[in-house]
């Protein structure tokens, strides 16, 4: 009996220093990632070509991390299929934290026109944190007979088909700010894509289209110029960057936002801790004068979010487009 007892003993202190040990090393493997992460510089993909919003955003934000984390964060441009390419190196690189990606919402918007893509943007991206929103402005000619969105609509109304709005190109947000304006006002406006914003904005300052969604930063000289006149800003909250422009609600347009948006995303299965740490550094930049300064330079204005709202947004304009893309039957070229 003594045995058996003193056995019995001898097995359960094995047993607990078993415990012991593999508490402690797990202990031990946890601490890079909590404490002592990042070991080595970190690629932050960007899936546009340099000088756009979501490189500058990139940058802006790489730099700090740099600065704050002492290791160097090297925004690397891999544009190409609409920011797919991107995308598709983050969702098959090793989950380790020194792999990170920029996402925007073209990429929301992708998700229900690419077909065959190689992930599933509510799947197999871990949020980190969006980092931007952008609004965009209603700008119309001033020969149009409309100096509100109410005006614009009854005169749509009563002319169908015989507006046009220009936009960058099929499936973008300028597009697509246009296809919901006609969806929830029930009027008929023609869609006329061009290669850009930029050629886009140039016909309509000659009157070769009647209007166009364009980004606040772009619309500003023309507007002052009298050129084009604004009527509304397209997010659900007035831009500080035109604080005196309605929203498309407040214009009467009931469920109207569109907002063009850039965030931070990690591969799938990247460890939790590293996420709450990027979290935390970015959403701390992001409050930085200096940092929402640099980003109005974009006409964008920072947000800094948990990476479940993130999630939450993300799988919320995945949806939104999916649904108006298919009942506007719009289609990439």
């Amino acid at each position: 009996m003594r045995r058996s007892v003193r056995t019995i003993c001898i097995t359960a202190s094995a047993a607990l220093g078993v415990a012991c040990t593999s508490v402690f090393q797990s202990a031990q493997s946890a601490t890079p990632l909590q404490s002592q992460y990042p070991l080595k510089p970190v690629r932050m993909l960007v899936p546009f070509a340099p000088g756009g919003g979501t490189d500058i955003t990139a940058r802006t934000i790489a730099q700090h991390l740099s600065e704050r984390l002492g290791q160097q964060f090297v925004a690397d441009n891999r544009p190409g299929a609409n920011g797919t390419i991107a995308l598709d190196i983050l969702t098959k690189a090793v989950p380790d934290g020194y792999t990170i990606s920029m996402i925007s919402s073209s990429h929301s918007v992708n998700a229900s026109l690419i077909r065959n893509l190689s992930y599933d943007l509510t799947k197999d991206v871990l949020p980190i944190t969006q980092a931007t929103t952008q609004p965009y402005a209603l700008v119309v000619h001033p020969s149009v007979q409309a100096k509100s969105v109410k005006e614009l609509i009854a005169l749509a109304k009563a002319k169908p088909g015989q507006l046009n709005y220009g936009s960058s190109g099929t499936g973008g947000l300028s597009h697509l700010s246009g296809a919901l304006l006609s969806s929830l006002a029930q009027i008929d406006i023609v869609h006329i894509p061009y290669k850009g914003g930029n050629p886009a904005m140039i016909d309509v300052i000659a009157g070769q289209i009647q209007m166009l969604y364009s980004t606040i930063l772009q619309a500003q000289p023309h507007i002052k110029a009298g050129k084009l006149r604004p009527l509304a800003v397209t997010t659900a909250k007035r831009s500080r960057a035109a604080p005196e422009l309605p929203t498309m609600q407040e214009a009467g347009v009931k469920g109207y936002e569109v907002a063009g948006w850039y965030g931070i995303v990690a591969p799938p299965k990247t460890p939790q801790p590293i996420v709450a740490r990027l979290n935390k550094e970015v959403v701390e930049i992001l409050r930085q004068p200096d940092v929402a300064t640099r980003l109005a330079a974009d006409g964008s204005e920072p947000v800094g979010t948990a990476p479940e709202e993130f999630g939450r947004h993300i799988r919320s304009e995945v949806a939104k487009w999916a649904k108006l893309t298919k009942q506007m039957n719009i289609r990439m070229d």
